[in-house]
């Protein structure tokens, strides 16, 4: 008769990309709000200028992003604080709002 082995068993590793589910919520919403708030500002260059109004819009979200990614370390990082994504919240519905005004 042969003798039965068995593979040591594995010790749990947590995902180590996610720092917990309300990280993960905070990274959805700040990605959300990040794409929302750049095509607002897309759309209120074009409501303002028209074409190039765009153009601007485009290269103000890219210096906005770059900002953005200083202040933060990265685009989406695992340890955002509250209060960032509270005031992209607010700035993204003023930037609807003006955007609906303007319309």
């Amino acid at each position: 008769m042969t003798s039965v082995t068995s593979q040591p068993e594995r010790a749990f590793n947590a995902n180590r990309v996610s720092a917990g589910p309300a990280s993960d919520a905070k990274a959805f919403f700040a990605a959300a709000l990040l794409t929302f708030a750049s095509g607002m500002v897309a759309v209120i260059g074009y409501i303002m200028v028209g074409g190039f109004g765009v153009l601007l819009g485009i290269v103000g979200v890219v210096f906005a992003l770059v900002w953005w990614k200083e202040q933060h370390g990265r685009m989406l990082p695992r340890d955002l604080p509250g209060k960032s994504l509270t005031l992209l919240t607010v700035a993204a519905l003023v930037l609807f709002g003006l955007a609906a005004l303007m319309a």
